[in-house]
């Protein structure tokens, strides 16, 4: 709860309160701020003794976070692809027709 407050912050103080002159420099200041939390990371999770064994269990459950949602997402798009743009182009198709009646 406490790293939603702390985000919502940020981004009202960069909305509001950071001058855009100095939107350079807040860019180059985020990069750092993002490489230093990726460094605190890898050097926490170095330290731990059962590292590569819970990194084994990780990975399983990674690719399964990974491949369900895109699965899903594919097979979502699919299905409302097949419903809505068959129907545009039978709808685009009826257009034709009735252009070259017209003629």
């Amino acid at each position: 709860m406490e790293i939603l407050i702390v985000m919502c912050l940020g981004i009202a103080a960069g909305k509001y309160l950071f001058p855009r002159r100095a939107a350079k420099a807040n860019e180059r200041l985020q990069l750092l701020c993002t490489l230093l939390l990726i460094f605190s990371m890898g050097v926490m999770l170095g330290r731990r003794e059962d590292f590569f064994r819970e990194l084994s269990s990780l990975g399983l459950t990674s690719l399964l976070l990974c491949l369900v949602p895109t699965a899903l997402s594919v097979l979502a798009v699919y299905r409302l692809s097949r419903r809505f743009l068959e129907r545009r182009e039978e709808g685009a198709g009826e257009k034709e027709k009735a252009e070259e009646a017209r003629k």
